[in-house]
Formats: C-alpha cells, sequence, structure tokens
C-alpha cells in the first residue's frame, strides 16, 4: 500500500512516500522569497506548488500510479473534530476560497485532491489545527463576546499520543493524557478517550509565551496599549504573533541560542528560559485540573523539547501531577500518511466534511 503525502508550509513543501509501514522517500522542498513574491494570496501558488511537487516525482522516478491514495496537510476549515476526512467538493471549496482563512496548509488538501482524482483514488486530510472537540465548561473566557477557542497542533498530539498509549500496551481511546506540542507555537492539551477535551489558542494570545509569541498577556494592560494611541492594529498583532516572546525579550527566536547562552551563565537568557518552563508547567497544571488530577501521563514534543534544560525545568515542576514522557520532534508527514492508513485498512472510519 502506497500513499503520497503532501504537506505545503509558508516557505517550503514537504512530501514523501508511505509503504510498509514507513516513508520510503521524503523531501523538502524551499521556496525562496523571490518564487513566492509574484503571489498576492496563498491561493495563487497552486499552480506553482502543484508543478514543483510533479517535477520533483519525475526526478526521483515515482509514479503516480498503484498509489492507493494521497494525503494532504489540513488547512483553516470549519471546527471539526479530529480524525481522518476524505477530500469532498465541501471541503475543496472552501480551502479553495480561504473561506476560514488563508494560510500555505490549504493547500495540501487541494493538491492532493487534484492528484488522486487523475487515479481514481481517494484523497485525505488529517488532524488540521481547527480540530475541536472542548467541553463546553472549558469553552467559557469570562465574557459572553469572547468564546475560549481550539486551534492546537492537533496532528502531531494526536500522533505523539498514539504512540505513547501503542509503547506502553494502552488504547488512546481509553486514556488520560496532557500533550505539550512545543514549538513556534505552543498548545498544551487534555486529551481524554480520544478527544482533546480542553486545549488553549496557540496562534494568538493563549498560554506561555513562545519563540515569537507572546501567549497570555495581562488585559488591562494590553487594552491601555491597545487605546493608548502610540501602537497600530496591526503592530499589536505582530506582537502577539511574529514579534512577541523570546524574540521580543532577546532578539532572537532561537531556543538553541537561548539556551546556550543560559548555559554559558547568561543571567537574562536563563530566567527567560526558565520562566518559559513556569508557563508552559501552569498550562499543564491547568489541565490536570480539567482531568481533576486523573492524567496518566505528561507527553512533551516538539521541537523545543529537543532542550533538556528546559524538558527537565518542566518535569521538575510538575512531575508531581504523572510521569513525564518526552517525545522530541515531529513527524508531520508519518503522522499524516498513518491516518490515512487507519482509513484505508478499516481501523477507523473516514469522516465527512460539511462545513
Amino acid at each position: 500500500m502506497k500513499i503520497l503525502i503532501v504537506n505545503p508550509g509558508s516557505t517550503s513543501t514537504k512530501m514523501g512516500l508511505y509503504e510498509n509501514g514507513g516513508l520510503t522517500f521524503d523531501k523538502t522542498l524551499r521556496h525562496s522569497t523571490s518564487e513566492l513574491v509574484p503571489f498576492a494570496k496563498v491561493g495563487e501558488q497552486y499552480d506553482f506548488r502543484m508543478n514543483v511537487i510533479l517535477a520533483e516525482l519525475a526526478a526521483q522516478g515515482i509514479s503516480t500510479d498503484g498509489l492507493a491514495a494521497v494525503v494532504g496537510m489540513g488547512g483553516l476549515l470549519a471546527p471539526l473534530a479530529g480524525g481522518t476526512y476524505i477530500v469532498n467538493d465541501v471541503m475543496r471549496d472552501d480551502l479553495a476560497s480561504g473561506k476560514y482563512g488563508e494560510h500555505a496548509s490549504n493547500l495540501g488538501g487541494l493538491i492532493a485532491r487534484a492528484i488522486a482524482d487523475k487515479q481514481g483514488i481517494p484523497s485525505y486530510i488529517v488532524d488540521p489545527v481547527v480540530v475541536d472537540e472542548m467541553d463546553e465548561i472549558s469553552r467559557i473566557s469570562g465574557h459572553p463576546a469572547i468564546e475560549r477557542r481550539s486551534i492546537f497542533h492537533a496532528l502531531n498530539q494526536k500522533a505523539i499520543a498514539r504512540k505513547f498509549c501503542s509503547e506502553h500496551g494502552k488504547k488512546y481511546y481509553e486514556s488520560r493524557l496532557i500533550v505539550v506540542h512545543m514549538g513556534g507555537g505552543i498548545s498544551c492539551s487534555l486529551h481524554v478517550n480520544g478527544k482533546a477535551i480542553d486545549t488553549n489558542n496557540a496562534l494568538d494570545g493563549d498560554g506561555s509565551f513562545t519563540p515569537e509569541r507572546s501567549g497570555s498577556l495581562p488585559v488591562g494592560d494590553l487594552a491601555a496599549l491597545c487605546f493608548g494611541g502610540k501602537v497600530t492594529h496591526d503592530e499589536v498583532k505582530k506582537m502577539i504573533t511574529g514579534k512577541g516572546g523570546v524574540t521580543a525579550y532577546m532578539g532572537t527566536n532561537s531556543m538553541l541560542d537561548l539556551e546556550n547562552n543560559a548555559l554559558a551563565g547568561d543571567e537574562k537568557s536563563l530566567l527567560i528560559m526558565n520562566a518559559m518552563a513556569l508557563q508552559i508547567s501552569k498550562d499543564i497544571a491547568q489541565m490536570a485540573a480539567s482531568a481533576c488530577g486523573d492524567v496518566e501521563a505528561i507527553l512533551l514534543t516538539g521541537g523545543i523539547a529537543h532542550g533538556k534544560p528546559i524538558t527537565d525545568e518542566i518535569t521538575r515542576r510538575i512531575g508531581f501531577i504523572a510521569p513525564v514522557h518526552v517525545y522530541a520532534g515531529e513527524d508531520e508527514l508519518t503522522a499524516l500518511a498513518e491516518g490515512a492508513h487507519r482509513v484505508l485498512t478499516g481501523y477507523e472510519e473516514v469522516r465527512i466534511y460539511v462545513g
């Protein structure tokens, strides 16, 4: 069973071929600024991205004949439950129009559908960032004008949760886990019986600060800043996502530089690194409260999890809640392929997107 995987990012396109339980080919195609500048909107990059994918397949001697399916990274869609979704006409139209937002990942489902249709095979997406399985009580923010939203690293979180369960003789759909994805964005979620019933909006203003995001800020001071006449709306948005967090404090978004400087004795670097660990630990403790303390394990994943000083500090602070397991990095290509494989082999039922 061969599955082609397509994962478009903002400045790159990752692709791979999955067969016999693993990747037999994977490649990251980098796109320069000059290549992307001609496109005013992400959707306009469709032909460009498709052509580089097909050219790479040809260069590698990989034929689309004999594929069982094509799976793409899920984009910005209407909120939906976790799982593997067939790219139907409703999803294709929502992704193409950018109805729920513009993002490079929207191209994943579109390209997968086009390649699959030519072969007469199904196309899928798996656990996009808009997965929403939150309990109603977790949506309450404190004011009815604003509802807490579920935007998190669903694909990697659920893949790591399944991996942990497989390694420990458990079933994901019968487990109670806290999973933290720590990368450019940081999301912390409580997974109960296969659903992320509580999580944070990891995109724009909830939870720990990150390498480039400010996370939860004191709302009174933020309101004063917004209406103080010294910053524009666009500047505030950049402060929240893009120029916040470690970047704002240290002038760099490199966690490796932060860690190395901290280990070399730089007091400010150590303070900021430990402050991030503290805020992540507080997020975990909040999820433990949502679980009434009934947590089997805490899983730390994502690129930042490569840093032992920060994972050790988090473990020191919250190890009393449950055993902590570190799964550094992420493997989105494999996670996408495994989602399609579960449906193709009948382990899971395919889900239908209704918009």
